[in-house]
């Protein structure tokens, strides 16, 4: 084949593996069967808003064993209604994955094949740029075969713009894609664990009916005995102590209290927040309190057996700020306890929140907004939740999504998105499960779910 020839073939295959990609593949999903979905989805979330709606109007009824039957019918309605919505969600979201997932594979391979139709021209403009003008005009035996090698060569440079410009328009559409994929794969995610959720509560109400109709079997003085159970029940998770890092522990019926403030201005649910705080504490418990010593190295000693620790508090970034704090609130540094550093980096966590003094002294104005006082307190529990409300906020926790706040929870502790590489996934995951936990053992017998 002659060089021109090559040149030409080059440029058609240049032309063909970058004309515009073809739509989505065929959907498995009709338009009609699409939007029957959408219809189902939307009456079965009208249906599950009303049953909510039964439940709280039970909820605000005198306590009866009719009102407490009521209140649990409801509950099972609204969690299977719920459950119903969730696996309509996934239906319609399983076929949008999969149709997603085909043109970002077409679009992969559509890519790879471009760049190395590019390279192959790009080897070829470097021969062409290798030869002086003269001499191409001296290999030709016409004047008229020079000016077609000189159109092959702007041929070929206009097909390398073009080739550049679609591999990075395909590029950008891959990109796109992906992360519509992600933010739908999350949307699923989330979805089943709802259902899960959903499944408990559902599996808890009807253990809880069951015992209510043995109970109506006989009359409503056998239900004074459910209640009185019920009643010291709750007075039991009420008086039992929430641990907190930093200060003395508190009854956990001051600490919901204190997690539902902070929702009502930050919208960070009570149980998540707890969560956070509990495994903040349990990591205290293991890492131990120091006391700062040396303000120029930031060094200290560890109380357990008050030996000497380094790295206590980082100098420069919050020595100073944390002298500050404690001068504020007229306190002596050198026995306020803060965190001991783990095995890598620094210590120096103040209090329930375990917020650094740099951290601390961030949301000062936005706390003594929020808590109407003078000066924030970092080991001041009511304090402390709001500012760990106020930064979960920040870091999207606001959000009921389970995937939104397990990464808030990484975010927290790492201060980047649940990744097995940054080792805070972990984290996030203990974070989650404590959360479950609390809201189903402490928070929901509170409220007689």
């Amino acid at each position: 084949m002659s060089s021109k020839a090559k040149l030409a073939f080059f440029v058609f295959l240049g032309a063909l593996f970058f004309a515009p990609l073809s739509g989505h593949a065929q959907q498995a999903l009709t338009p009609e069967q699409r939007a029957q979905l959408q219809l189902e989805l939307s009456q079965v979330e009208a249906e599950a808003a009303a049953a909510k709606e039964q439940l709280t109007q039970a909820q605000g009824q005198s306590a009866s064993l009719s009102r407490d039957i009521a209140i649990l019918d409801a509950k099972i309605k609204t969690a299977q209604l719920n459950i119903k919505a969730k696996n309509l969600l996934i239906q319609t979201l399983g076929n949008d994955i999969t149709d997603k997932q085909k043109h970002i594979d077409n679009l992969e391979a559509h890519i790879s094949k471009g760049k190395q139709t590019l390279a192959d021209l790009l080897r070829k403009t470097n021969e062409l740029d290798q030869h002086s003008l003269s001499e191409l005009l001296l290999s030709q035996s016409t004047v008229s075969g020079f000016f077609k090698d000189v159109d092959t060569f702007q041929s070929v440079q206009e097909g390398l713009k073009s080739t550049f410009e679609n591999l990075r328009d395909d590029e950008a559409t891959t990109q796109s894609e992906k992360e519509t994929l992600d933010a739908r794969r999350t949307t699923e995610s989330d979805a089943r664990h709802a259902i899960l959720v959903e499944q408990a509560n559902i599996q808890t109400a009807q253990a809880q009916k069951k015992t209510l109709l043995t109970v109506s079997k006989g009359n409503e003085k056998s239900y004074s005995a459910v209640l009185t159970q019920k009643q010291a029940r709750a007075a039991q998770i009420r008086s039992a102590l929430f641990a907190l890092s930093g200060t003395k522990a508190i009854p956990f019926g001051d600490a919901l209290n204190f997690a539902n403030s902070v929702s009502r201005v930050t919208g960070v649910q009570p149980a998540f927040l707890l969560a956070i705080l509990k495994q903040e504490t349990n990591i205290g418990a293991n890492v131990g309190t120091c006391y700062l010593t040396n303000t120029t190295d930031g060094s200290g000693i560890n109380s357990k057996n008050n030996t000497a620790v380094s790295n206590v508090m980082k100098p420069g970034r919050d020595v100073q700020p944390f002298i500050a704090i404690t001068q504020s609130l007229g306190l002596d540094y050198k026995t306020m306890p803060i965190s001991c550093p783990q095995s890598i980096g620094y210590g120096g966590g103040m209090g329930p929140a375990q917020f650094i003094a740099s951290t601390w002294a961030l949301f000062v104005g936005r706390l003594t907004q929020a808590l109407g006082v003078a000066t924030p307190n970092p080991w001041r529990p009511a304090d402390a939740f709001m500012a760990a409300g106020l930064y979960l906020e920040d870091l999207g926790a606001g959000s009921t999504s389970y995937t939104t706040q397990k990464n808030a929870a990484c975010k927290y502790y790492s201060g980047k998105s649940c990744t097995s590489a940054n080792g805070s996934s972990s984290y996030g995951a203990s974070v989650m499960a404590l959360a479950d936990k609390i809201q189903t053992e402490q928070i929901n017998p509170l409220q007689g779910l």
